[in-house]
């Protein structure tokens, strides 16, 4: 079992796509293949199966790929101390996040000279990517976390009301949930967890959410109240755009934003100057 073929599988675990993994190895498809069928041959099972047109990793595969990313990641970093190009940090988070909260420490950590790697994931996902090691770290709502993996507290911002300009309640300073029951919402779509805890604040205040349009991400939550299709409520991060002005929501619980990454790379120097970076350029 070598070190290339190893590193050459944690690319193809990224991609589950022999083409695009291929490319980014600088290697020709049929090359790509008989990497993976040599480790598949050295321990005795098959490490993908085909689901329809996806291609999608087995238990064996999934354990192997998280070995490869960890041998591949002590690799880099050794011949990055010989003088060996970096290899970039990666780094998960949701497209809102990315968006509204990493922005200042994304453009910090580049002028540092770190090379990014952008993944863009819910919750869920950011927390599998960075247990299984296709990301170094991630950016999330705090809240529990699976076995293995740490956080290091960011932000919090409040929750604020969107309103299109000139609305009657733009003229408060601050809003309650009652101030908002009978109003047309913009809101995310049911299941999505935000939905969910406005229901729930919308229930305790005695009435349900009158739902003008379900919309998907802040930036369209922001793009219909500019259009005075309604109110949205995101987090105090996000900032009003024209035709909008916020209003914090005072009994809607704050949003707090922590980093997580994996306890067993805590003492890793790199890892601590990307947290120290973070916690730099953030409120």
């Amino acid at each position: 079992m070598s070190l290339d073929g190893l590193s050459s599988f944690a690319v193809f675990a990224d991609h589950l796509n022999f083409t695009r993994a291929a490319q980014e190895l600088h290697i020709s498809q049929p090359a790509l293949h008989v990497k993976v069928r040599k480790l598949a041959s050295a321990v005795g099972t098959a490490l993908y199966a085909r689901e329809g047109r996806q291609l999608e990793l087995t238990p064996a595969g999934r354990a192997l790929a998280a070995f490869a990313r960890r041998a591949r990641a002590e690799l880099i970093d050794f011949l990055s101390g010989l003088g060996s190009p970096e290899a970039p940090v990666v780094l998960a988070a949701g497209e809102g996040a990315h968006r509204y909260v990493l922005g200042p420490a994304v453009s910090l950590l580049i002028s540092r000279g770190v090379r990014l790697r952008l993944l863009s994931t819910d919750r869920d996902e950011t927390l599998a990517a960075v247990r299984e090691g296709r990301a170094n770290l991630g950016v999330t709502v705090a809240g529990a976390l699976p076995a293995g993996l740490k956080n290091l507290d960011l932000a919090t911002y409040p929750q604020v009301a969107v309103l299109p300009s000139g609305h009657h309640l733009g003229r408060r300073r601050s809003l309650r949930v009652a101030d908002l029951l009978g109003e047309t919402m913009i809101v995310p779509p049911p299941g999505r967890p935000q939905r969910e805890a406005l229901g729930e604040a919308w229930r305790r205040a005695g009435a349900g959410i009158v739902v003008g349009a379900e919309a998907e991400g802040w930036a369209q939550v922001l793009y219909f109240a500019s259009l005075g299709a309604g109110i949205g409520v995101v987090n105090g991060c996000v900032g009003a755009v024209p035709g909008t002005v916020t209003r914090p929501v005072r009994d809607l619980p704050a949003v707090a934003y922590c980093a997580v990454f994996r306890k067993a790379e805590e003492g890793s120097p790199g890892l601590r100057s990307v947290l120290e970076s973070l916690q730099a350029s953030l409120p």
